[in-house]
């Protein structure tokens, strides 16, 4: 088992089936690009383990707490970490997270964006460690996004 899959392990992390697209929706991109040795990823939503999208959606300080949010924000890094899987075979490859522009769906008024993405950012870190694991970032809110969903989350590491 690799050193990464172990850490997921050991924190009782399960990375999702992937995304089951709602019938009709078909996508004319790769959820992950590679590029020598960066990785482009594609705006990722919260997915459930079965692959189905999580639960709530809707306006994050409305539909949806801030703490919900959050939580929906650490399904984004487990979902984005089995497409890195599914495309480079082994997560150890990673050898650097380098930007991620996270996504809020938004009441008006809603401000505590940062904290939202906080929840994708606490869990690369516990995964990956400070060294590889620091990343760049920007949270912002949005008017809508896909699907109602709450968060989304789009991003770049390095590998090897």
């Amino acid at each position: 088992m690799s050193r990464i899959d172990t850490r997921l392990a050991e924190l009782g992390l399960v990375l999702p089936e992937p995304l089951k697209l709602p019938p009709g929706v078909t996508l004319p991109f790769p959820w992950v690009s590679t590029r020598g040795n960066r990785v482009y990823i594609s705006g990722h939503g919260p997915v459930d383990a079965d692959g189905s999208l999580s639960e709530p959606r809707g306006k994050v300080g409305a539909d949806v707490t801030p703490e919900q949010a959050k939580e929906l924000a650490g399904k984004v890094a487990l979902t984005i970490l089995s497409s890195l899987r599914d495309e480079l075979g082994d997560l150890d490859r990673i050898t650097g997270w380098c930007k991620i522009l996270g996504m809020v769906n938004s009441a008006p008024g809603f401000n505590n964006q940062p904290e939202v993405i906080n929840g994708f950012t606490d869990i690369i870190l516990e995964v990956f460690g400070p060294e590889v694991g620091r990343h760049t970032r920007s949270a912002v809110g949005l008017a809508e996004l896909p699907f109602d969903i709450a968060v989304e989350i789009e991003g770049e590491v390095e590998i090897s």
